[in-house]
């Protein structure tokens, strides 16, 4: 039986990642890419869709965590007869893709079981499995394979490779699985420890980069530590999360594929790195971003692959039957080929942004930008589908109207700040009549709020940002009654929805979670209104969500009580430390974007 997403855990190297749940099974690995056709699929199916489980014979309690600060983790399996303790990770740096776990005796003799089921094509092709010569066991299936090495003796068959061994307190078992086109000779053997030692090492390099004074400096660390692991080392690019088709709503239709890179998430995530210090992943994204936002601006997409791949396209595998019955399956996403007018603003803000943080000054960027702006002018009048990705016909949404304001506002900011070189005046005239048309269409007085869309009455979490982007100061009355609107309309028991999926048409079955950035993106509201108070409660609140691991899902189901969508996101993760630093730094995300203050509120 699948886990709860939650009982999940992260392990990767920086080209990919696997999910390793509280029973010892890793039951998600792709290979070699975040992107590619996954080996492991038993998240999304059973174990006969493939799995790795290593576990005691016997009933057992489990604890786990990640040593210190890494990815780096540790699950200790409690008998009646002694415990264990299992390290899973991946080697960051290696020549080759591998996984490795070393089980370690603990205390007492404790019996052990593996189970070992690769399937190729997400759970579709049983490769032929078979041992060689040194005792290790090779699983082949067209280009793919895949070496598994250990010193416990396998039972194999043509299809799986089962074991049985037991421990004594100080014993080590090392298991090493491996990958390689499978036209290449077989790859070399991996010394588990000095791949643990090196791991190790890697990451305590890497973290020790970050002082956070503050006090939720362990959350921090733990988000900025996923973000990491969801950078793919070779591009700079960052997935949103390392699956796909984690349903939204148990048991319905709401599954994407979310192992690309969004330019939607471009600004918010570059000032997580920039703020906590990482500039030289916060200059892989800028460089990631102008490498996928080249080209003709009328052909800029929301999402790119990895690599900045075009060609995403949505397909449904109808062999798996998806993480608890919720079908269907979604492999690629056709949200590529939408229109979404706030990508520009997204991407301006994020290039301006990085420029006042010192990163990246060039004229040919520059070209760029302009050719954005003009683009901008000749579209933001017209509907898309924004930036929840509707699937149903084109709305005038007010948010994406903003970030158009954003396109432009940004683009006059690099004149008056940088000296380029541009016709601001008529850059202004423009930036005057999208503001005016916002607030002439996309509020309405009888609710005194900013709605969701011109000429609608619903809200929207993304309305929580017009402020913090700084098209209108914090202290006006109509932020003000736009976030109190949005507390009394979308606020469910203590969580926020993004909008009400009863009430709008979006083309999709209504039913959701509640979507976590937003609920944070409230926090950091309160945080530039002044009501400080308010933005611990909630933040507090928000944190007491992560798994024992310290992970966040993309949303919460406030009736199951469990985590849904995909896992881990980095979206989540992102507001997570956006948020922390509004609350305790000096530098705040949500004073830095828009140009403003806090102002305390005198009732706080």
């Amino acid at each position: 039986m699948v886990s709860a997403i939650e009982d999940y855990a992260l392990i990767g190297d920086g080209y990919s990642a696997a999910l390793v749940g509280r029973d010892g099974s890793i039951d998600w690995l792709c290979w070699p890419r975040f992107d590619s056709e996954a080996c492991f699929a038993a998240l999304l199916g059973t174990s006969e869709h493939g799995r790795w489980q290593i576990a005691p014979t016997s009933a057992y309690h489990v604890k786990r965590k990640y040593r210190e600060d890494s990815l780096i983790l540790e699950t200790t399996f409690e008998t009646e007869s002694g415990s264990v303790t299992i390290i899973d990770f991946m080697p960051q740096k290696s020549a080759i893709p591998a996984v490795v776990r070393l089980v370690l005796g603990k205390s007492g003799r404790v019996a052990m079981q593996t189970e070992f089921i690769l399937r190729f094509g997400y759970g579709r092709y049983s490769p032929w499995i078979s041992r060689l010569e040194d005792g290790s066991i090779r699983a082949i299936a067209g280009p793919d394979l895949v070496t598994l090495r250990t010193s416990v003796a396998l039972g194999v068959d043509a299809s799986r490779a089962n074991g049985i061994f037991e421990l004594a307190e100080g014993d080590v078992v090392p298991f090493v699985l491996s990958y390689s086109p499978s036209h290449l000779p077989l790859p070399q053997s991996i010394n588990p420890l000095v791949a643990l030692a090196e791991t190790e090492a890697f990451w305590k390099q890497w973290i020790g980069h970050y002082k956070y004074p503050g006090e939720w400096s362990g959350a921090v660390r733990r988000s900025l530590i996923t973000l990491k692991a969801l950078i793919y080392t070779p591009t700079g690019g960052i997935v949103a999360a390392p699956t796909t088709s984690l349903p939204e709503c148990l048991g319905g239709t709401r599954n994407w594929d979310y192992r690309f890179c969004w330019l939607r998430d471009a600004t918010l995530t570059l000032m997580a790195l920039m703020n906590a210090g990482y500039y030289e992943e916060a200059s892989s994204w800028r460089e990631w971003l102008l490498r996928a936002a080249s080209g003709r601006p009328s052909e800029l997409q929301i999402m790119y692959g990895l690599s900045g791949e075009r060609r995403l396209t949505e397909s449904e595998i109808s062999w798996l039957p998806g993480y608890e019955n919720s079908r269907p399956v979604r492999i690629g996403n056709a949200a590529f080929e939408q229109a979404q007018i706030d990508v520009f603003g997204e991407v301006m803000d994020a290039l301006h942004q990085a420029r006042r943080g010192g990163i990246g000054s060039g004229e040919s960027d520059w070209d760029l930008q302009r050719a954005l702006v003009q683009h901008v002018a000749k579209i933001w009048s017209t509907p898309d589908q924004g930036i929840w990705e509707i699937r149903s016909p084109a709305e005038h949404f007010t948010y994406s109207k903003v970030m158009a304001w954003v396109a432009v506002d940004r683009a006059i900011k690099g004149v008056e700040s940088f000296g380029f070189r541009a016709p601001v005046d008529q850059w202004r005239t423009l930036r005057n009549e999208i503001h005016q048309d916002v607030c002439r269409n996309g509020f309405n007085s009888d609710i005194g709020s900013f709605v969701r869309s011109y000429g609608s009455k619903e809200l929207d979490a993304s309305l929580l940002l017009i402020g913090e982007v700084g098209f209108l100061p914090a202290d006006d009355p109509r932020i003000k009654g736009t976030v109190e609107a949005v507390e009394r309309n979308l606020f469910v028991d203590g969580f926020l929805l993004r909008y009400n999926t009863e009430a709008v048409d979006d083309g999709l079955p209504p039913g959701e979670g509640a979507f976590l950035a937003c609920s944070f993106w409230l926090a950091d509201a309160y945080v530039l209104m002044g009501r400080l108070q308010d933005a611990h409660r909630l933040f507090g609140h928000l944190l007491d969500l992560r798994n024992d691991v310290g992970l966040l899902a993309e949303q919460y189901d406030v009736r199951a009580k469990r985590q849904v969508g995909n896992f881990p996101q980095a979206f989540s993760h992102v507001a997570l430390v956006n948020t922390a630093h509004n609350l305790t730094r000096r530098a705040k995300p949500v004073e830095q974007r828009g140009d403003q203050k806090v102002a305390l509120s005198a009732a706080q």
